[in-house]
Parts: structure tokens; C-alpha cells; sequence
């Protein structure tokens, strides 16, 4: 629990840099799919309860079933984590990326670089049409996080929305929900109602969070069941795809920049870096002999 707990925070603290997704985070610590599942149990199990009041008991106990197939000790934990991560470190990452930013985005780039060898390796390998499969979930995805940054109105709409759209892009390895947000002008706002512990715009971010996470953890729990080799190809892509919010010299409208000679020595150093502490965390999960898919 207390590894779950670290796990969580991890995420959270993640989710707070834009371009870099908490699922992206959750594949390389080998807990997607078994989050992934029991999010999907939860919710089905959950709703199998509420429509039984009407429907008869054996629905009922259905629900019941699937609640208690749920990993708690994962769950549970990971949720506080997520939380603790994200209201700690927001205001240092505020800092760091402000004043920081191309150093930044070489450690995250380096990092979510080498964690593309975790999907690969759960798809099992590439066969021929993968490549094409892969190489258009990368088109799709570079294009989204090339949108430069958009400004729109603030009020509950926007903000259920924007939540639900961020947080199916959490779910997903390689679309950042933070960078969502920044894209269409709602990060600034949520990142300030974090710090300013602003209840009524958290409690709106809540509700569009939920909706769109009970969407996008059914549909993938679907996928991965049906379709496991596909999905992780789509991921794979997806993931490299994202690398395009990553890179070190674009300036704040996502168009690329001249690379000063300067800072290529350092800014490479610094990617490898982060590779080194995806690759030292890689090794030091499958230490743990956790299974990285649902039996």
C-alpha cells in the first residue's frame, strides 16, 4: 500500500506538467491495466446497484460482485497519492516550469522517450500493419499537442467540459490532460484553484472529471480486453506522438525554434537523465514480480 501510495504520487505530481500524461506514468509503474480494470468495476458495479433498486436483486448482487473485485490496496492509495502529489508539487512545478522551461521538457522528454519500450514491449511485438496503426495514433497525437494555446470563457460549463476532456486524456498514455487544459486556457485557471484551494471550481472540475472518466476507463477496459495488441500498438503511437509537446525549443504558440549550439550538450544530458530514472524504475517494478496485465 505504501508503494501505491508513492505510485499515486507520482501521477499527480506528473499531471501538473504539461505533456506529460499520469497514464503514461501508470504503464511504466505496470499498474494501467489492473487500474484500468478495477476503475471499470468500480463504476459498472456501482451503477449495477443503483439501476437494481429497480431492476430486482440478482442485478443487485451483480454489482456487489464486481465492487469486491476491485484492488482496493491499489485504488485506494493511489487515489490519496494522486491528491497529495498533485496539491504538493503544483506550486514548485508552477516555478520550474516558468523559469525552467527547456530544461523541463528535456527531462520529461527523455523520460516518456524510453518509456515507449513498455507499450511496445506489452504489445508483443510489431507485425506489419502495426507500423501503419502506430504512425497514425503518432500523427493524431502530434497534431492535438502542436494546437497552440486557446483563451475562453471561464464559468461551469467550460469547466465540467474542459475536466472531462482532461481527464480522458489522463487515462490515455502519451495525451497530457495538463496540456488539454493549457491548450483550450483552462490550466492557468485550475492550476490558481489548486494552489487558492478554490472549492466551487474544484467541486465543477470534480463532476466533469468523473463523467469523463467513467467514460473513457469502460471504453478502454473494453479495448483492452477485446483488442490488448492493438490498443498497446495505438498507445505506443500515441505516446511518440506526444513527444511533440516535449520538445525543448518550441516557443509558446507550439512552433519550433532555432537550437541554440549552446544548449544541446546540456539539454541532451539532461533527456538521458530522465531516461535513466524511467529505465531504473522500469527495472526496479518488474523487481517486484507485480503482473502487469489482469489475469
Amino acid at each position: 500500500m505504501i508503494l501505491n501510495l508513492v505510485r499515486g504520487a507520482l501521477i499527480g505530481m506528473v499531471e501538473t506538467m504539461p505533456g506529460v500524461s499520469g497514464g503514461t506514468v501508470a504503464l511504466v509503474l505496470a499498474i494501467y491495466e489492473r487500474l484500468i480494470a478495477s476503475a471499470s468495476n468500480l463504476i459498472a458495479g456501482f451503477w449495477e446497484l443503483v439501476s437494481g433498486l429497480w431492476r430486482g436483486d440478482r442485478v443487485r448482487r451483480s454489482g456487489w460482485t464486481r465492487i469486491r473485485a476491485v484492488e482496493w490496496r491499489l485504488l485506494v492509495p493511489l487515489a490519496i497519492g494522486m491528491l497529495l502529489g498533485l496539491v504538493t508539487t503544483s506550486h514548485v512545478m508552477e516555478h520550474l516550469l516558468h523559469n525552467h522551461p527547456v530544461s523541463m521538457k528535456a527531462v520529461f522528454f527523455g523520460m516518456v522517450a524510453l518509456s515507449l519500450l513498455v507499450p511496445i514491449r506489452l504489445a508483443g511485438g510489431f507485425r506489419g500493419r502495426d507500423w501503419v496503426i502506430a504512425a497514425v495514433a503518432a500523427v493524431l497525437a502530434a497534431f492535438a499537442v502542436s494546437l497552440p494555446p486557446q483563451e475562453i470563457a471561464v464559468n461551469p460549463v467550460t469547466i465540467v467540459l474542459g475536466a472531462a476532456v482532461a481527464v480522458c486524456a489522463l487515462a490515455l498514455p502519451g495525451l497530457s490532460g495538463s496540456f488539454l487544459l493549457l491548450a483550450i486556457g483552462l490550466y492557468a485557471p485550475t492550476l490558481a484553484a489548486v494552489n487558492d484551494r478554490d472549492l466551487g471550481y474544484l467541486g465543477l472540475f470534480f463532476l466533469g472529471a468523473l463523467a469523463g472518466g467513467a467514460l473513457i476507463v469502460l471504453v478502454l477496459r473494453r479495448l483492452l480486453a477485446l483488442h490488448h495488441h492493438v490498443t498497446m500498438v495505438s498507445i505506443t503511437g500515441l505516446m511518440a506522438g506526444g513527444l511533440r509537446a516535449l520538445w525543448p525549443w518550441q516557443d509558446e504558440s507550439r512552433a519550433f525554434t532555432a537550437i541554440p549550439t549552446a544548449e544541446i550538450l546540456p539539454i541532451a544530458l539532461l533527456a538521458l537523465a530522465g531516461a535513466a530514472v524511467v529505465g531504473a524504475g522500469v527495472w526496479l517494478e518488474r523487481r517486484t514480480g507485480e503482473p502487469t496485465r489482469e489475469a
